[in-house]
């Protein structure tokens, strides 16, 4: 058994995270041994490794917040999930590693025909784009949609499943390069940053009145999409890729009415009953099975690749995710 730790935090996630073997526990009362089949690296990871995401783990930790794998082991007395069963990894819970060990009870069963390098990403990214798209606005068919971050995996997701529900996207991006990426997702316009983005989006929307904007950048980008809403509209922020706070004008603020409002999926998860999540991930995990919702991804790396699989991940303008295939070549 390998795991993917780090001791201590710093400003370059790669140096702080190494793989270390380890002996595969006796598992307790109620646990299952699970063999990892794919865990993806996300930004949150990243924040993690730096320590400047939200929520950090007490170290010494094992890296990793979501993951598939496969049932290889229960305990005395649990007969669920079934051996050999794909399951959805705890969320947070360390998953950067060859083999898990978890109370079984935590386990959710997943389609077993479905790709687990895209089922490995179902908790984070697919679920933020799905409630961004229906928890702050009521949207019906033929309405658009702004966002930026376009060619993000959130923005990936968010376009396919806008589609899904008959809406239209407008998509901003950071460079021309990325523009194709986003297009060949279903995209129905894409258009690069600039200070003229809300005249752009007029004419590229004939002047539709846009409800919702969601906002991964902030700074100058948060008021930049709030420019592109109607009167009464709502930007919804879930990240911060420019590392500066969300700018917003008074113009946009008082005399418009829109507003700035928050999105951060653990607190989601936190207040959402149980049976609100199982709902999301079965809706989810459906799409994904039948190829109707997908993530690119960049490149796979063994876990004996840590250090290089989350400096790709670190790296800017990437073209997909970088996922660990931990069991890979052993």
């Amino acid at each position: 058994m390998k795991q993917a730790r780090y001791a201590t935090r710093g400003p370059v996630p790669q140096d702080v995270i190494e793989t270390v073997a380890c002996e595969v526990p006796a598992l307790g009362p109620g646990q299952a041994l699970v063999e990892v089949l794919a865990a993806p690296i996300n930004p949150s990871d990243l924040l993690t490794l730096t320590g400047q995401y939200g929520i950090l783990p007490p170290l010494p930790a094992v890296g990793g917040n979501e993951g598939v794998g496969r049932v290889l082991a229960l305990a005395d007395g649990v007969s669920t999930p079934a051996l050999g069963r794909t399951v959805l990894l705890p969320i947070g819970g360390g998953t950067w590693a060859t083999h898990v060990v978890a109370d079984a009870r935590s386990l959710t069963p997943l389609p077993d025909d479905a790709d687990p390098v895209q089922l490995s990403m179902i908790t984070v990214n697919p679920p933020t784009a799905r409630l961004l798209l229906s928890e702050f606005v009521d949207l019906e068919p033929g309405e658009w949609v702004i966002q930026n971050a376009a060619n993000s995996a959130v923005g990936g997701y968010l376009v396919q499943l806008a589609a899904l529900r008959g809406l239209k996207t407008l998509n901003v991006v950071r460079r021309e390069s990325a523009r194709e990426d986003v297009l060949a997702l279903g995209a129905d316009a894409v258009l690069v940053d600039g200070d003229d983005l809300a005249k752009r989006v007029r004419e590229a929307t004939s002047g539709a009145k846009i409800r919702l904007g969601v906002d991964a950048v902030g700074g100058l980008a948060t008021e930049r999409l709030a420019q592109c809403l109607g009167e009464g509209g709502v930007v919804v922020n879930y990240g911060a890729m420019s590392g500066e706070p969300c700018a917003m004008s008074p113009a946009s603020l008082v005399f418009r009415d829109v507003a700035l409002r928050g999105f951060w999926l653990a607190r989601w998860y936190r207040n959402a009953p149980s049976e609100q999540r199982a709902a999301l991930f079965g809706e989810l995990a459906g799409l994904i099975a039948q190829g109707k919702l997908h993530a690119r991804v960049q490149a796979t790396y063994g876990i004996d690749q840590i250090k290089q699989a989350v400096a790709a991940a670190a790296a800017g303008e990437r073209a997909g995710k970088i996922v660990l295939i931990p069991n890979a070549g052993a």
